[in-house]
């Protein structure tokens, strides 16, 4: 059974640092990426970033470039969101599903993880 869990999340004041992992338990024949998205209160669920799993093709969104990375380690079948330099406007609820990486974010996500709650704040 394929499976997300994603885990890193936490209280962070202004200008500070998390890691978000994404771990992956069984792939489907057609994981071709898998992308992280985020949700805010009030707010719809946005494309953060994602990364494929077939080529070195990543992208991230432009509101966090700069300041968050995304890489993966196939051994341990993880991805990660490296996050700095946070800001208020970050605070959500940070989700990984499997997704097609393209020029212009994830398409078709599945197989969505529970979340992982990050919240900046002084």
């Amino acid at each position: 059974q394929v499976r997300l869990v994603e885990s890193g999340g936490g209280l962070v004041q202004p200008g500070g640092s998390l890691r978000l992992s994404c771990v992956a338990s069984g792939f489907a024949s057609d994981s071709l990426g898998i992308g992280w998205f985020r949700e805010a209160p009030g707010k719809g669920r946005e494309k953060v970033s994602c990364v494929s799993l077939v080529s070195a093709h990543t992208y991230v969104q432009d509101s966090v470039k700069g300041r968050f990375t995304i890489s993966r380690d196939s051994a341990k079948n993880t991805v990660y969101l490296q996050m700095n330099d946070l800001k208020p406007e970050d605070t959500a609820v940070y989700y990984c599903a499997f997704a097609r990486c393209s020029a212009y974010g994830s398409i078709g996500p599945y197989g969505w993880g529970q979340g992982t709650q990050v919240t900046v704040s002084s």
